[in-house]
């Protein structure tokens, strides 16, 4: 029902900066029906965690701890995209980053069992 496609992954040196994209599109998706869209990312061996998520009204956003600071996640509703803008990045920022969305009104959008849909990622690799 809804497609999420990221973009903007790759391989930067350690100071560097990158842009992901992910744009929510579906033959019978409404941006209106999504409450909240984020990033997660999974590093080697470690599990997926949460990096950043915001609502499509009103622009609330959430940080992990690690990242704030240095990524800005924001949207474009108008063209049911969100992005998020890293910069300082680091080695250990090396993850696949994954997009996800929920329809949920629940906050608690560091949680990755609020969301609904998720892409298939993008590759962020960060060299020392």
């Amino acid at each position: 029902q809804v497609q999420l496609v990221e973009s903007g992954g790759g391989l930067v040196q350690a100071g560097g900066s990158l842009r992901l994209s992910c744009r929510a599109s579906g033959r019978t998706f409404s941006f209106y029906a999504i409450y909240a869209m984020g990033w997660f990312r999974q590093a080697p061996g470690k599990e997926r965690e949460f990096v950043a998520a915001i609502t499509r009204i009103g622009g609330a956003t959430d940080y992990e701890d690690s990242v704030k600071g240095r990524f800005t996640i924001f949207r474009d509703n108008a063209k049911s995209t969100v992005f998020l803008q890293m910069n300082s990045l680091q080695p250990e920022d090396t993850a696949v980053y994954y997009c996800a969305a929920t329809k949920s009104s629940s906050r608690w959008l560091d949680n990755e069992g609020r969301y609904d849909y998720w892409g298939q990622g993008t590759q962020v690799t960060v060299s020392s």
